[in-house]
């Protein structure tokens, strides 16, 4: 069970990237969803390395840490989190999030491979890790129908994409670097902005780019809120705990998108959402209290 200042970053991590599917949702109408993405990841990385030199933060003294950090980086960010700014150009952020939500089974799966030893799946685990998927489908009101019939694009991605970030986030876990929290991340999201603004470039996004003062709003809070405070507290959080009980915050995300639409927009909670919520966040306590980490760590440490 998550506690401490562990348990806090990842709240933080809960509840800023909550709220970024919308802000994504909006950004890409204007701007191309590869340049988006390449620019936000360099802009914060690029802020936070500056931040965190000032703060005296030494750089990594090994290779291979530099390495482990851009390996990282390419799968988290460049891989997994622009697979969802991509597949929100045709898949609306009800969908991206019940898809998102695929990546806890995906960490549980390789976290289990890595330590040779599946005996962290239990029934208990993977039980709530459905019930979380669940969970998510019913809060955001998606009928098997409605999934079956979404345009496949967004889906296919998105499916990718949690494959590519549970890997990364299992490798880090596995790999851990020795950086500062600040160094670390501002290194990967470096990484990755250059590569995934660099396929921006290639693939001739310029041309589509129609920058407007919502775009560029919605690029700024996903900079602040998206990447400097979300990934650094996910960062925290994944050095101090397994890397299956810090994924499910994405089966509190939709939660707290519909508690921010009911305080700020005046959205409506049905029953259906009430339901919905109550089943993600049984999940999430249900999963944290089964998951068994130290006989994963004995082995992956073989």
């Amino acid at each position: 069970m998550l506690r401490g200042k562990v348990l806090l970053a990842y709240l933080v991590v809960c509840v800023a990237w909550g709220s970024t599917y919308i802000a994504i949702r909006i950004g890409v109408r204007t701007i191309p969803p590869l340049l988006f993405g390449g620019v936000r990841f360099f802009t914060a990385g690029a802020l936070l390395f500056i931040a965190a030199r000032a703060m005296g933060q030494a750089l990594p003294a090994r290779l291979r840490d530099w390495r482990v950090l851009v390996i990282v980086g390419l799968f988290l960010l460049a891989g997994g989190n622009t697979a969802v700014i991509v597949a929100e150009k045709f898949t609306p952020a009800g969908v991206a999030s019940v898809f998102a939500a695929t990546s806890v089974v995906w960490t549980a799966f390789f976290e289990a491979v890595w330590a040779r030893n599946a005996s962290g799946l239990s029934r208990r685990v993977m039980a709530g890790l459905a019930m979380g998927v669940l969970g998510t489908i019913v809060l955001v009101g998606m009928t098997p129908n409605e999934l079956a019939h979404a345009d496949w694009r967004g889906p296919a991605i998105l499916t990718i994409g949690s494959a590519l970030w549970a890997f990364g986030a299992v490798y880090y876990k596995h790999h851990h670097p020795d950086a500062g929290p600040y160094i670390g991340a501002a290194v990967q999201m470096l990484a990755a902005g250059i590569a995934v603004t660099t396929a921006g470039l290639v693939l001739g996004e310029t041309a589509q780019l129609h920058v407007t003062a919502t775009g560029v709003e919605a690029l700024l809070y996903l900079v602040v809120v998206g990447s400097l405070v979300g990934y650094t507290a996910y960062t925290y959080a994944l050095s101090h705990a397994s890397a299956t009980i810090v994924s499910t915050y994405t089966y509190v995300n939709p939660v707290v998108a519909v508690l921010l639409g009911w305080s700020l927009l005046g959205e409506r909670i049905e029953a259906r959402t009430i339901v919905g919520m109550v089943i993600v966040l049984t999940a999430v306590i249900g999963t944290q209290y089964s998951w068994r980490p130290a006989r994963i760590g004995e082995s992956a440490d073989g």
